[in-house]
Formats: structure tokens, C-alpha cells, sequence
């Protein structure tokens, strides 16, 4: 805990993330975005490169940002106001272009190389929660530095729906939901077959262009993605589904009395085929998914914000749990922890490890 932090009766830190609202046009959220977050932004950097060179030897900062541009006609193609949104942020905190596309594909760049980040995703259905409102979250895990450089982002496009998400700094998708009840969430999976293309941490928020279950993944499943990536959805009538994806096909995983859980290996059937995850990293995510259904699976019907925080809280299978602390495994641990309200445009955002930090109620301005 940092020296002056505030603390609840419970021990609690209720230090939270920082919020920011940004507006307008594309480029003037990116703009916006960049003047505010830009010291977050280039830490963030700094803080993703230390990471990348401790694994790999880079030729030369040229190099990297010209694979990091690489990707950048896919997104022209498939959603141009990404690139707008980027353009404006490089311009504002005074990074340069091929860094800021750095940011949103980190995995892509890393892919090559050992990477532990890990997640765990729920979505409870009206029939399996206390009062009727369907839940959708996650524990999201990155190594500890991203507790550092989280925000919650308000993006109100003059174009479309606007979104509220949990994001690194300087990325323009992660997490979150949007103004029309539609929530996304995510998790990392490992397949063969990763390619240049539509990076993967921008599917989240793409889906949220959309209002519904059905109209998102029929998006998802159009652009040409460049890696694997599994994504939970919920929307204003109750409906959730979990797409399994990797870059050529996808598929569909339906809830199970009213309750959908994933964690960071191939379920679906059809899928399983592409698990490249093995041993213990396989284990640790086999432990999680099991133990999360378990807890949702013994709270059915009396689920809602606050049972939530309490099961993402859970520390009962450590070192493969829940909410993962510093040593737990790997280097990751559990940097935010996010339950939704879509229909109610509410974000409950921990930041994380979560049983030491108090859940703050984030909402639309308007």
C-alpha cells in the first residue's frame, strides 16, 4: 500500500483508477486523450519496452515500430476511427505514430515469446442473478506495473454509441461497456497461426459500436484478425454469449443456467484443437475456470454487485486463484478487477489485487 492512501473499516485501500472524458470528433478523443493521460501514456511505453527487451533482443526502435505500423491498413480498413483516435494520441503526448500503435498490440508483438497474462470473465443472466439486472466482468491480469497506468476512459464520439472502459493508458480498447447495454470483456488465449492483421485488444470496443449480442460478433467474425482472442458479451435483453476466436474461425459457447465463465484455455468443442497452452500455464487456467463456476454456481440467484466483489475476491486455490497477488504465479497479477451493469451503465472498478482495494462506481456523464 502507497504512504497516505485512504482506508475503509476494512482495511481497504480506496485509492482508485484515474477517470477521464473525451469527445468530439476521432481525432480530437485521441487528441484530448493524449494531452491528458500523456505522462501515464509515455510510462505506459517505457514500462511496455523494458518488459518486451527483457525478453527479446530488438534490432533497433525503427524496427519495432515499423512491425508495430505493419498492422495499422487493417485497422484503416475496419474501423479508421481507431486510427484516427491513435494519430490524435501520438500527436497529444508526444509519442510518435509506430509507438502508439505499439501500445494497442502488445501481444501481437510479444507473441513470439513466453507471456503469462491471464484473465478470468463471468456473465451472470437475468434468471441466475438476486434482483433481475445481468452482471458481466472480470479479474484482469498484466504484470503489476499496469495498476500504475489504468484508467477509466469515457469515449463520447459525435458517430456513434459511447463506450466506458478500463484501459492501459494510451490504449483506445480494453474493457468496458457502452451507453447502449451492450458489455465486452476479454480474455488472453494462445493458438497457432497469429498473422498481421486487426489487433486483438481493439475487437472489444469494435463489438461495442454495436447494441446487441448478435449484431458485435457477427462483426467480430468479419474483420481479418491477427490473433487469438476470447471475448464475452452481454446485452440490454439478458442475452450472453462467449466467442471463442481464433485468426480464420471462431465459436460460440452458450450460457449454462443463466451463468457463463472462461478463463484462458480453448473450451468450446470444435476449438480445443487449438490449445497451445501446456503444463502448469494450462493448469493455472484449468483451476480458475472451474473455481469460478463453482462460486457462481453457489451463489445462483442471489448475484449482484456486492456478491460479486466478494467471489472475485477469492484466494481459495492459490497459487492458481482468483485474485492474484505479487509471487502467486508468473509475473502477472490481478491489476483491476471490473463488474458491470450494462443495462444500468455502471462499471464497479477495483483496482487490483481486489481484496485489498475497495470496488468504485463508475457511470456515463450523460
Amino acid at each position: 500500500m502507497e504512504k497516505g492512501q485512504q482506508f475503509e473499516n476494512g482495511g481497504r485501500s480506496t485509492k482508485s483508477f484515474p477517470y477521464y472524458r473525451f469527445s468530439g470528433t476521432h481525432r480530437e478523443i485521441g487528441q484530448q486523450y493524449g494531452e491528458s493521460c500523456a505522462a501515464l501514456i509515455q510510462k505506459h511505453r517505457d514500462y511496455a519496452l523494458e518488459r518486451l527487451r527483457s525478453k527479446v533482443q530488438i534490432p533497433s526502435m525503427r524496427a519495432l515500430e515499423e512491425e508495430a505500423l505493419k498492422y495499422r491498413p487493417f485497422v484503416q480498413e475496419y474501423a479508421p476511427f481507431f486510427d484516427e483516435e491513435i494519430q490524435g494520441i501520438a500527436e497529444g503526448s508526444g509519442i510518435s505514430l509506430g509507438e502508439a500503435y505499439f501500445l494497442q498490440l502488445r501481444a501481437e508483438i510479444y507473441h513470439h515469446f513466453d507471456t503469462t497474462d491471464e484473465c478470468t470473465t463471468f456473465a451472470v443472466l437475468p434468471e441466475a442473478s438476486k434482483d433481475g439486472t445481468p452482471l458481466i466482468g472480470q479479474n484482469a491480469d498484466l504484470p503489476a506495473f499496469y495498476s500504475e497506468v489504468g484508467i477509466v476512459a469515457e469515449y463520447v464520439p459525435n458517430d456513434g454509441p459511447a463506450c466506458l472502459m478500463l484501459t492501459p493508458a494510451g490504449q483506445v480498447s480494453y474493457i468496458g461497456i457502452n451507453d447502449a447495454g451492450l458489455g465486452v470483456f476479454a480474455n488472453f488465449l494462445v493458438c497457432d497461426g497469429w498473422r498481421i492483421g486487426f489487433p486483438r485488444y481493439l475487437l472489444s470496443r469494435l463489438a461495442l459500436t454495436k447494441t446487441s449480442v448478435n449484431e458485435a460478433v457477427a462483426l467480430v467474425q468479419s474483420v481479418h484478425r491477427a490473433s487469438s482472442r476470447n471475448l464475452i458479451l452481454l446485452d440490454q435483453t439478458g442475452k450472453s454469449l462467449d466467442l471463442e476466436t481464433v485468426p480464420t474461425h471462431t465459436a460460440a459457447i452458450e450460457a449454462v443456467n443463466g451463468l457463463l465463465a472462461h478463463s484462458n484455455h480453448f473450451v468450446a468443442e470444435s476449438m480445443v484443437g487449438e490449445e497451445r497452452k501446456t503444463g502448469e500455464d494450462l493448469e493455472n487456467s484449468r483451476v480458475r475456470l472451474q473455481r469460478m463456476r463453482t462460486l457462481l454456481e453457489s451463489k445462483h440467484g442471489q448475484l449482484d454487485v456486492e456478491a460479486m466483489q466478494e467471489l472475485l475476491r477469492d484466494r481459495e486455490t492459490a497459487p492458481h486463484t482468483l485474485c492474484r497477488m505479487p509471487g502467486d504465479f508468473g509475473d502477472s497479477i490481478t491489476f483491476a478487477s471490473v463488474i458491470a451493469e450494462p443495462s444500468k451503465g455502471n462499471l464497479w472498478i477495483a483496482i487490483g489485487p481486489p481484496h485489498q482495494y475497495e470496488y468504485k462506481c463508475y457511470s456515463f456523464s450523460s
